[in-house]
């Protein structure tokens, strides 16, 4: 109990830093998504190897997981869901290459036979724009080489400190930012493009794919100290729970022990008045 009662505090400590890193993300992202979609607007459809649709004969199975357990479900949820859809690609005929971050998720799927293209491992507790960026450089390799088609990121989605979803979307081929709406449908923001909207577009692809990969990564580092929190204090409580029950049971036992010695003790005191 002092030991679960510890990590509990542990991750508590842990998650408004996680929480801040995610909200401190977001408006890079939204801007990153604004420009592109604008810049790809006034390219007039402009050609990049990230934005290629081809047929999917290969497929890319990024799945992100913790590195420690003692998190409950958080690290089986994501990698079910991650092995259900590799089910399905393999039963259709398309070949599955894996990639995982993760101690957890790079034991699971090596112990059931699946050839893992490469690990990243040793990052999800504390991720850093680095990490994002060599999980999403070899992807875009991978992808701009033609080794696979797409990449299907299996993750877990922060909602709240007692909500978090496992998940799954597209990372490339990147498809074009949609309009949200509400904004001024007039057309995108008249930016003045040196030298090109071309070579704009070519340099802002990479960078918005590292963004997505460091996103995912923080939220899945906020989800896994909310669930190994919640997962502690349950324990905790669990273990408080066993200790009254033991502590009943035992104080019952000497009870019973003692009753039975006072038993014997009156019943020698009468067999020796009698004799």
């Amino acid at each position: 109990m002092k030991i679960t009662r510890a990590m509990e505090l542990i991750a508590t400590s842990r998650i408004a830093r996680a929480q801040q890193r995610v909200t401190a993300a977001q408006p890079y992202t939204r801007k990153m998504n604004e420009v592109i979609r604008n810049v790809a607007a006034a390219s007039g459809g402009a050609s990049h190897p990230l934005l290629e649709a081809r047929p999917e004969r290969t497929a890319g199975v990024l799945v992100v997981t913790s590195d420690r357990g003692l998190a409950g479900a958080y690290n089986i949820n994501v990698m079910r869901l991650a092995e259900l859809r590799m089910i399905d690609l393999v039963r259709s005929g398309t070949d599955v290459r894996v990639y995982v971050v993760g101690k957890k998720a790079h034991s699971y799927f090596r112990y059931r036979g699946y050839q893992i293209q490469q690990a990243f491992l040793g990052v999800t507790d504390t991720p850093g724009y680095g990490d994002a960026r060599a999980v999403a450089n070899v992807l875009m390799n991978d992808f701009a080489e033609g080794t696979i088609d797409t990449v299907e990121v299996f993750t877990t989605r922060y909602v709240s400190a007692l909500t978090q979803t496992a998940s799954t979307w597209t990372l490339l081929p990147i498809a074009p930012p949609l309009t949200p709406e509400g904004i001024d449908a007039a057309g995108p923001v008249g930016y003045t493009y040196e030298p090109s909207p071309d070579a704009i577009l070519g340099r802002l692809l990479p960078r918005y794919v590292e963004a997505s990969a460091f996103g995912i990564l923080l939220e899945a580092s906020a989800s896994e100290h909310a669930a190994r929190r919640r997962a502690m204090k349950a324990a905790t409580e669990n273990a408080d729970e066993l200790t009254r029950v033991l502590s009943r049971q035992g104080n019952q036992a000497r009870q019973a022990e003692i009753t039975t010695e006072i038993s014997e003790i009156v019943g020698g005191a009468e067999a020796l008045t009698r004799g």
